[in-house]
């Protein structure tokens, strides 16, 4: 009888040893730091409505909240997409285009906002609906005794 050369059943079994993985650092790193950000927004969020604020602080709050979230966005860029590793070229090729996705969503919002104070400016219905909601809130007023 002829024995069956092709026949594997005497080879051992593979196997590999897991070793413990030594680069968990960086993971604790990045979680630090993104929950420490994140908890600094939220609390300086709270205290926008938690305190009677002066509407310069609450401008200079919503900037400072802004900042943050800006930093927390290229941060997780670098981390998660690993832009951190790369050359700066390829950094630009990405952050650059996004940047001035913001700046054109920026510029629009403030030349609707411009486009909107015009036309209610010199819009006469406009002008018109709204004087005679303001003489009808002012005589409800004088009614009542109200100031």
């Amino acid at each position: 009888m002829a024995h069956n050369l092709h026949s594997n059943t005497h080879s051992p079994e593979i196997t590999y040893h897991h070793e413990p993985s030594h680069g968990t650092s960086r993971i604790w790193k990045t979680t630090i730091i993104l929950s420490v950000l994140t908890v600094i927004e939220l609390g300086l969020g709270l205290a926008m409505y938690a305190m009677d604020m002066s509407s310069f602080v609450l401008l200079l709050l919503k900037g400072v909240i802004c900042i943050l979230t800006i930093a927390k966005a290229f941060y997780i860029v670098s981390i998660f997409m690993h832009l951190g590793d790369e050359i700066r070229n390829m950094i630009m090729t990405i952050v650059m285009p996004l940047l001035l996705f913001v700046w054109f969503i920026a510029a629009f919002l403030w030349d609707g906002n411009s486009f909107r104070t015009l036309r209610n400016r010199y819009d006469k219905y406009y002008q018109e609906t709204t004087m005679q909601h303001e003489m009808k809130k002012a005589d409800t007023t004088r009614a009542t005794g109200l100031h």
